[in-house]
């Protein structure tokens, strides 16, 4: 694997990653809302991540002739959960039911923290990884000095 395949690669992780962030931190911050701009509360969204080709196509058909392939990922998606919501006797709240019934996003702060902390791991790794790529393309440079 080439120095600009490795840094492709990574690159393309640490964005993956930056969306599923995004996507957990909305979950979080919607985790009360009753009332969305379609109608009904919030739902809970997952990201749903593919492999990508992180080749040019020559560069493609040289890592087929050397019997190597190098995948990348990226966002497919967003799913909305379809997780029952929560029902919660609330007469006096604006968006109860006739019956005094508020329907809530079921949303479990634990887990989405834990998704949460996941995420930023791997973002971090990504990271990292992406210094030790550099940190080696800089010292191959200073042997070919």
């Amino acid at each position: 694997m080439d120095f600009m395949s490795a840094l492709d690669i990574g690159a393309s992780g640490l964005s993956a990653e930056r969306a599923n962030i995004n996507i957990i931190s909305m979950n979080l911050a919607n985790a009360k809302t009753t009332r969305t701009p379609e109608g009904g509360p919030y739902r809970r969204k997952s990201v749903i991540f593919a492999e990508a080709d992180v080749d040019k196509p020559f560069s493609a058909l040289m890592q087929d002739a050397l019997g190597r392939e190098t995948k990348g990922v990226r966002v497919l998606g967003v799913a909305t959960d379809q997780r029952p919501l929560k029902r919660v006797l609330e007469p006096g709240h604006p968006d109860a039911n006739a019956e005094g019934y508020v329907f809530y996003p079921d949303i479990n702060v634990v887990e989405e923290m834990t998704n949460l902390m996941t995420a930023t791991r791997t973002y971090e790794a990504g990271v990292a990884t992406l210094n030790t790529v550099k940190s080696m393309y800089s010292r191959a440079l200073t042997l070919g000095a």
